[in-house]
Order: structure tokens, then sequence, then C-alpha cells
């Protein structure tokens, strides 16, 4: 059965703790962001590792390797949303539909070995470009098609939030 599309808002997470992972977003300082993500990504190595890497706990929840290779998406594509704010005015990110992306590229059925690969890969690339951020470029702005306005400190804060709290899915 498919799960059903996720359409909340996320960006309160800029404001508050999540009341289901206990992350807070809005105490990390855009400094730690790289040591978070390599952190983030390591603690993802032995889950992909599991034996039952591939069942979903219920109908309703993805698997721990579908949460990897969604992981692994995001770095990707907040990578892309972060060159942007550095190199135009403005800009608006492109949409991304998760949930799409993850039946057509098959999220269940792909190699967690080669999933737990990219991953690393992903993350370390995103984690040296939040490093070679500088201070001057942090409230360079952009937003989404639904009006919501990031800079690149809060598009890090933003960001750290999902792969913490889908570790914590993938429980």
């Amino acid at each position: 059965m498919p799960i059903v599309p996720d359409t909340k808002n996320w960006t309160w997470v800029l404001e508050r703790a999540c009341p289901e992972c206990g992350f807070d977003a809005s105490t990390v300082a855009f400094r730690e962001i790289p040591r978070l993500t390599r952190e983030n990504a390591a603690a993802w190595m032995p889950v992909l590792e599991r034996e039952n890497v591939r069942v979903r706990p219920d109908e309703n929840t993805w698997s721990p390797l579908e949460y990897a290779a969604h992981v692994r998406d995001v770095y990707g594509v907040m990578g892309r949303r972060l060159q942007l704010l550095l190199t135009q005015d403005d800009p608006e990110f492109e949409n991304w539909d998760q949930d799409a992306t993850a039946v057509a590229e098959r999220y269940g059925e792909q190699d967690p070995a080669v999933v737990a690969a990219e991953l690393r890969e992903a993350a370390e690339a995103l984690a040296d470009a939040w490093e070679a951020v500088p201070d001057s470029a942090l409230g360079r702005s952009g937003r989404r098609s639904d009006g919501s306005v990031f800079t690149v400190e809060s598009l890090a804060r933003y960001f750290i939030h999902d792969p913490v709290h889908h570790l914590w899915d993938a429980r």
C-alpha cells in the first residue's frame, strides 16, 4: 500500500523543538551544521546494515531503507538550494515532491550498500558546502513556491531537522 503523502509545512521547526523527535533546530548555530550533517550520515550506516532494513513497520510508514534513500536525496536537494542562494538574488526553489520521488526511484528496492555509499558522499559534499559559506552570505535569501522565505542560515537549520527526524523515524 502506498504511503500517504506528507503535506505538512515543516517550517515551524525553525521556531521550536519537534514534539516527535525532540530535535530543536532553533538552538543550532549555523557553524554546527557541517558536523551535525556528518554525524547524521555516520549514524545511518548501522541502520542500513540491519537485516530488516527493507521492512516497513506498518503500512503507513517507510522502511529504514526508504528513509535513508530520502535523506540521501535531501542532501542533494539542499545542496542545490544552497548554491542557488549563493549565486542568485532571491531565487525561487524548484518544487520537489519527495513522495513521488520515492515511488519513481523505488526507494524500497534499492541496494542498502549503494544507498549507504551515496548517502555518505552526498552528506560530505553538503557538509563541505556549508563549511565554505562565508559569514557575509548567511543572510542571502530565497523562497519556496509556497512563499516561505529562507536565508542561508535558516535553510541550514531547517535542513538539519529532516535527516535527524528521519533517523528517529528509522529507529
